[in-house]
């Protein structure tokens, strides 16, 4: 595994200008959406050969949709909602890639009806409901399971079909008239930068063998897995770049140069808007569970429920900012408000915060742009949605 350490930290100035003078109730999220447009400049920079699908999901706020479409991204959708969100922003039908492998036989009836002709499936079920309701002009693209190890957040249980049946349904999928791909996706957070060249040389051969079988593969879709900012380092966009880019000179030669012929996708979502944002919580209780107890209870306004089910098994390490930062500290737990005793967020990964943090100061949550929002709940105890500001 090669990992490398990132050392420039995102530029906040303006969110943490627009933190200094709010007043606003916490908790919330302010975005830059600046540093969103940022970031896709970047990934184009780093990745030219490539066409950027925004994975909605991370963050479908409409000034973060339009100001991508006016950018020239595509979109990467998991509902029947998400195709709305893109259309009210702009977006061509044409440009939405239906990347949900689990999907309705009415919504894929209604996103053809909305002009969406991309389709990813992961099994004959869901081919042959997209080859009955995709409507004329449909492509698949299939995905390959992948172990996403060094992935902070894997996504390798639920999704994704084994390379022999990948090659089967790219024959079937040619068969059945269709235009077809393969995709995977290495994991959320990875920082492993060689995921992207063992999964091309798998693709590249399964490929090559369903060729042979009378498939007509034309595009591959690297699904996303760029990081954001978080506690532990990771490498830089500029080096996943290079990775990615040898590897697909390695694997696809004709995907890469002036006149290359075969298609390439990504699917970003946390790249593009994790540090673009900040989020804020208020500090409702600090606690010890004895006398005798060096470690304290930090309790937030926003745990969980509220936005935050990434710290599920303390799986993604924000970093956090308070007041008191450059006093001395103190090892802490830290949960959120929520009368559930899985609202913890941090309990194992020797997190320490000032001991001067007192009730009703502001901790701020960064690189919170991402997987946020969506996440929060309607109302659970009554406590109210994570909002979102825009700077």
């Amino acid at each position: 595994m090669q990992l490398v350490t990132a050392t420039r930290l995102p530029n906040t100035a303006k969110i943490d200008a627009f933190l200094a003078q709010t007043d606003a109730a916490t908790p919330f999220v302010v975005i830059d959406v600046d540093m969103v447009a940022e970031r896709y400049e970047q990934l184009t920079e780093a990745l030219p050969s490539a066409r950027v699908y925004y994975a909605v999901k991370a963050n479908p706020a409409l000034p973060i949709l339009e100001r991508l479409n006016v950018l020239g991204s595509a979109f990467d959708v998991a509902s029947p909602a998400e195709i709305d969100m893109c259309l009210a922003a702009g977006a061509d039908p044409v440009h939405i890639s239906y990347g949900n492998t689990i999907k309705k036989s009415r919504d894929i009836a209604y996103a053809a009806a909305k002009g969406v002709r991309r389709y990813t499936v992961d099994c004959i079920e869901e081919l042959r409901k997209v080859a009955e309701l995709g409507g004329e002009g449909a492509s698949v693209c299939v995905r390959l399971r992948h172990d996403c190890g060094g992935a902070d957040w894997p996504l390798s249980r639920k999704f994704g079909c084994d390379p022999t049946e990948v090659e089967n349904l790219l024959v079937l999928a040619t068969e059945m008239g269709m235009e077809c791909g393969v995709s995977f996706h290495v994991g959320s957070q990875q920082r492993d930068l060689e995921a992207w060249n063992e999964s091309l040389e798998i693709v590249a051969l399964l490929m090559a063998r369903s060729r042979r079988r009378g498939a007509e593969p034309t595009f591959v879709n690297l699904g996303g897995g760029f990081p954001g900012t978080y506690r532990e380092g990771a490498p830089g966009i500029d080096a996943y770049g290079h990775a990615v880019r040898t590897a697909l000179a390695t694997w696809f030669p004709d995907s890469v140069g002036p006149d290359a012929t075969f298609e390439v996708m990504v699917e970003p979502g946390r790249y593009m808007v994790a540090d673009a944002g900040v989020l804020r919580a208020e500090v409702v209780l600090v606690s010890r569970r004895s006398p005798l107890d060096t470690e304290r209870w930090v309790y937030l306004d926003c745990g969980k429920f509220h936005g935050l089910a990434e710290t599920m098994d303390e799986a993604i390490r924000y970093r956090l900012r308070t007041p008191h930062d450059g006093t001395a500290t103190g090892p802490v737990a830290i949960a959120g408000p929520t009368c559930d005793s899985a609202d913890v967020l941090y309990e194992k990964s020797s997190y320490e915060l000032p001991l001067a943090l007192v009730e009703g100061d502001m901790v701020d949550i960064l690189s919170a742009g991402a997987y946020t929002t969506t996440y929060s709940s309607v109302g659970f105890n009554g406590f109210a949605p994570l909002q979102e500001h825009f700077v």
